[in-house]
């Protein structure tokens, strides 16, 4: 038997000398305990030195992910496949999957072989003739290096790493500019009150703070680059009449510099927003297109990355972000969370609260497809998202109409046994609230009076009035 031992340094083919030792796998190790024990047991019959650490890598690489590299390759066949009718032992069962395919070869993985391996390992500087152990280490330290580098280099879980980043930064960014905003319109609503609830978006007040400065200055400053003129002649009648404080010109410096402050975070939000925008469409533009480019970084952050959103099941997107609500509804034994995240999507926000819940089942169904087509598909369009968005939208209007015409206000309802068939329609406030009887309900239909009548047929018709819905089959 002939033994496949992977080095930092190189491949190694081991020749076992008493195969019987290895039917003995609990004391198997006692035969390594010193090494010329294990020169007893094996025997060392090739040794592959890598050229440089680059090989190194490949090979490294290659066999982590169960491939037979070149280097590995070139080895077994020009040792192994002289003796063909030799047994190779293996420590990664795959690899041997692999090199029976290609080469032919008999591969052995068992627990044997992996106590055989272990053994190697621990006299692996007596066993390999002619390699300082000072190289080995030097070699595995530069490995393991370069393969930690290859790894946060081209792992695809670290490609969504900065829309992670990103989002957690913007919501970051909207708490400490909701902070900021509110502490400089009280701060300067001492001064000059009226221009806070004349002035209600956040970056022209602290524009046109920044622009006024002293309250007094308002009646010859230009402030049309930043408000509409009829806010502005507003703005300048109320400083007139101001009921503000007198301030220091030191106080109104520390005013401005934190509008300047307000205004800087406000245009880089701006500019994460599309570089945020920008990355999601790259990474996963299905799910952009489903749910937003805000929603779907959230998810995303939630899972902690694309490819483990993607094992989530539909049911585990939909309340993801209501864990909380989730574990207290279990324990205290009431209804469940309809929404989590999701809840903050625009075709969740658009439904009427009564459909909300199917709508963000329906939703997250589609969007739980979307990320595995993201996150495992080749393809990088966004056909699919935009077909089902499509479908999610045609739906929503097919309940909301559904809605409409079932929740009118109902006042009474009749029933008739007219030629064995129950015959029911329903009366509203504002149309035939005298029609107490059959006779007055046929007399009604005879007059077409506020109805719109279907063609006569044998099968029960339906009515449809802009008012109410009328089920009948009569004769």
């Amino acid at each position: 038997m002939l033994v496949l031992f992977e080095t930092a340094a190189g491949y190694a083919i081991f020749k076992v000398l008493d195969e019987s030792k290895l039917q003995e796998v609990d004391s198997l190790w006692k035969e390594f305990e010193t090494p010329e024990k294990a020169n007893k047991v094996v025997k060392l019959k090739h040794f592959e030195k890598f050229q440089d650490t680059t090989e190194a890598l490949a090979a490294a690489t290659a066999m982590t992910e169960g491939k037979m590299g070149k280097s590995l390759k070139k080895v077994l066949k020009k040792v192994v496949a002289k003796e063909a009718h030799e047994q190779l032992a293996i420590s990664d069962a795959k690899l041997g999957g692999v090199i029976k395919e290609k080469l032919n070869l008999n591969c052995v993985h068992s627990p044997a072989v992996a106590e055989l391996m272990r053994g190697i390992r621990t006299q692996m500087e007596a066993l390999i003739t002619g390699l300082p152990p000072r190289e080995i280490s030097a070699m595995s330290l530069g490995l393991a290096h370069s393969l930690s580098r290859y790894k946060l280099k081209f792992s695809p879980d670290k490609v969504d790493t900065m829309i992670v980043q990103a989002i957690s930064l913007l919501d970051d960014l909207d708490k400490e500019l909701n902070n900021y905003i509110m502490r400089c319109r009280e701060w300067y609503g001492w001064h000059f009150p009226e221009v806070g609830k004349i002035i209600t978006d956040n970056l022209a007040y602290c524009k046109s703070v920044r622009k006024i400065g002293v309250r007094t200055n308002v009646a010859t400053t230009d402030l049309s680059e930043h408000l509409p003129e009829e806010v502005e002649a507003e703005v300048k009648l109320a400083a007139e009449i101001s009921m503000g404080t007198e301030v220091s010109e030191e106080d109104i410096g520390n005013i401005m510099h934190l509008c300047d402050q307000v205004i800087e975070i406000t245009e880089y939000r701006t500019q994460l927003y599309d570089y945020l925008k920008n990355r999601m469409m790259a990474i996963a533009p299905n799910l952009t297109v489903m749910v937003g480019e805000l929603v779907g970084a959230r998810l995303i952050s939630h899972a902690g990355s694309l490819l483990n959103l993607a094992k989530h099941p539909a049911s585990t997107v939909q309340i993801l972000g209501a864990e909380k609500a989730l574990f207290r509804a279990l324990k205290t034994r009431r209804d469940t969370p309809k929404y989590g995240l999701i809840y903050h999507a625009s075709l969740v926000g658009q439904t009427s609260a009564k459909n909300k819940g199917k709508i963000s089942r329906m939703l997250a169904a589609k969007a739980s497809l979307a990320i595995r087509y993201d996150a495992l598909g080749e393809d990088t369009n966004a056909e699919m998202g935009v077909e089902n968005r499509a479908k999610l939208e045609a739906r929503l209007r097919h309940l909301e109409e559904k809605g409409v015409s079932s929740c009118l206000p109902l006042t009474k309802c009749y029933y008739f046994n007219f030629s064995n068939i129950w015959l029911f329609y329903t009366i509203l406030k504002t149309t035939l609230v005298n029609l107490t009887t059959l006779s007055d309900f046929k007399k009604a239909l005879q007059r077409k009076q506020n109805i719109r009548l279907c063609q006569q047929s044998t099968q029960p018709e339906i009515i449809r009035h802009p008012f109410f819905k009328l089920a009948y089959n009569v004769t």
